[in-house]
Formats: structure tokens, sequence, C-alpha cells
């Protein structure tokens, strides 16, 4: 019998699961069939590669050695392939831009910028909680650039692959009603919101680690949470239910207002990633600078965040000049973010 790949990924179930009966369930096979399986593989390597005792199964000398070499091959393979099927696709395309992105207004930005910039060029988008997914969606070719937003200093995903730019660097403000108790200070310091529950959309981000981490800080953890669609988020801040987080770049919205958390506890940064063998690498620098000029104009419309900077606060992320005269509400309405790995 020659060694495949299939019998490499046995190999490795069954010393990562610790015990046959663990792997078989894992692998979707019966216990006798695995059994059989790993005999044959064995015989193949010339000898024994795991010990079987009362508390599982152990690797023996010869286990260990073809282990670390399987846990080699097999993401090389993998990677190999995802290079294969990205580049037998980019053969393929025309010039065109597929975006991939988080909910806000960021990636709408961009769109409406790369549409004005590039007529008759076509736009696609893909919307998606995951970052990680974004991610995995541009190494494999299935899109050209990954929108998203990472907390603090936090690595984006997949950056062992990906090439990621910073677009810019936002505090995170707070969400709160109009008529919140609260809604007429300057800033709001964390520990003040420590009674109030809070409303996010799911994800997969660093984000409500670092949340998790300022509110201890702050003195407290948050003890209610509604995790539910964009548009309820909104209007749980709005009708007083909950209290949000945001990016400062949140436009002005009825109902609701954001104020800066004192001492500036969180902070959120927005990324552009691309594959750098892809065709989309060439157009990269171009998509760089919308996204950086999209951002500029959602700062823009911020009026919460210019009077932030305008209170001598230095700013994250270098914005164009204040120009009330240019602002206008916007209607889209960014999600609210806790766990999720990102705010609106």
């Amino acid at each position: 019998m020659e060694l495949e790949l299939r019998h490499l990924k046995t190999i490795r179930a069954i010393a990562d699961a610790g015990s046959l009966t663990k792997a078989a369930s894992a692998l979707g096979l019966a216990q006798p069939a695995l059994s059989a399986q790993l005999k044959r593989i064995e015989t193949a390597l010339g000898g024994r590669l795991f010990d079987r005792g009362r508390h599982g199964v152990r690797t023996t000398a010869l286990g260990e050695l073809v282990l670390a070499r399987a846990r080699i091959v097999l993401p090389a393979v993998s990677e190999l392939q995802q290079d294969a099927v990205r580049f037998a696709r980019t053969l393929e395309e025309t010039r065109r831009f597929r975006l991939g992105g988080t909910h806000g207004p960021l990636l709408g930005g961009l769109v409406d910028r790369l549409v004005s910039a590039y007529p008759g060029v076509p736009v696609t988008t893909y919307t998606s909680w995951s970052e990680r997914e974004i991610a995995a969606s541009v190494a494999e070719g299935r899109i050209d650039y990954a929108l998203i937003g990472c907390c603090g200093a936090s690595p984006p995903p997949a950056g062992e692959r990906l090439e990621w730019r910073e677009i810019a660097s936002d505090p995170v403000f707070v969400m709160l009603a109009a008529d919140h108790p609260l809604a007429g200070r300057q800033e709001i310091g964390l520990a003040e919101l420590a009674d109030e529950a809070w409303t996010d959309v799911p994800g997969d981000g660093c984000f409500s680690d670092c949340f998790t981490a300022a509110c201890a800080r702050a003195g407290f953890t948050p003890t209610s949470v509604y995790e539910t669609d964009t548009a309820s988020c909104v209007h749980l801040v709005q009708v007083g239910r909950a209290v949000g987080l945001c990016r400062a770049t949140f436009p002005t919205t009825a109902g609701l207002v954001t104020r800066p958390l004192a001492g500036t506890p969180l902070s959120w940064r927005h990324l552009l990633g691309w594959h750098p063998a892809a065709r989309a690498a060439d157009s990269a620098p171009a998509v760089f600078e919308q996204a950086r000029a999209a951002h500029a104009q959602a700062a823009a419309r911020s009026e919460s965040y210019a009077d932030w900077l305008d209170g001598g606060h230095g700013p994250l992320a270098s914005l164009p000049p204040r120009q009330p005269a240019q602002r206008r509400p916007c209607s889209v309405t960014p999600a609210v973010f806790r766990n999720a790995g990102r705010v609106p």
C-alpha cells in the first residue's frame, strides 16, 4: 500500500483526538474500520504508530516522526491547492473589483468611489460577520480585497498569506439614545455605563476580549448583551433598551447620539488586505487610496468625531479639515458590536 494524504490526515486525527473512539467519531467512521485502516498504515510504514492504553492512545517514537512530517505536509498541500485554484481563476479574470467586508458605511463609501473613478468596471461586494471568512475568501481567490477592522494592535486574520495596509485608526465611541441621561455629556467614562445593557451582532473578531478587558479595568463586568441583526441593534439603542459601541466615524443618526469614552480605552483599525500574487495586487495601491478617501468622507460627516478633534484630542487617523457646511446625515445604519470583533 502506498501512503496517501488521507492516511496522514487519519494519523493526525488520531493523535489530536487522543483515542480511536473519538477519532472515529470525528472522521465519520466506525471504530473497527478506523482500527483496520490504522493497521494497514502501520504495515506500510513498518511499525506501530500508537500504543493503546486505558486512557487512550499515545504516539510511539515512529508515530512522533510521522506526525511531525504530517503536520508540515498537510498544510503545505492545502495551501498549494488554494494557490492553484486562485491562480486558475485569475487567468480568466477581466478587470474588476471584488470587495469583501463587514457591515458598515466604509464598504459603501469605497464602492461609491470605485464606481465613480472607474466607469464601466464591475464592482461586486460580499459581506459577512466573519473577518476570518473574508480573509480566507481573498486567500483562495474568491474575492480580491478584504475591507475589515481589528481592535487595537491585534493582527488581522490570514496575516501571513495576505498583504495588509492600515487605512485609518479611530477611537471607539459609545452610542446612546438621544434622551439618555448621559447624552448631554462631552465624554463618558466607561464605568458610568456599568449598569447598562449592551447590544451587538455576532462575529469572530477579538473585540469581545478587548471590550471585556476594558470593562474589567473600569471595575465591572457587562451583565446583559443582546446579539441580533444590525437594524435591531440600532433600534434597541434608539428606544433606550441598550447602549452600543461604535467607531468615531458613526454618522449623525436620528434618535442617537455618539460620545467619546474618557481616556479612549478602545480603538479600531481599518485594514485593506489582498493576496500579493493575485492580479488584484496591481490595483491595490489605487483601491487603498480610494478606501482612505472613503474613510475621510465618513469622518467628516461625523459631528461627534469632529467635535472631539476640535476639543484638542490628537487624531488617531489623518483627517481632512473640518468643513461643517459639507456635512449631511447618512442613511446607512452600521452595526453595533461587542463580541463581533468589530464596531460600526
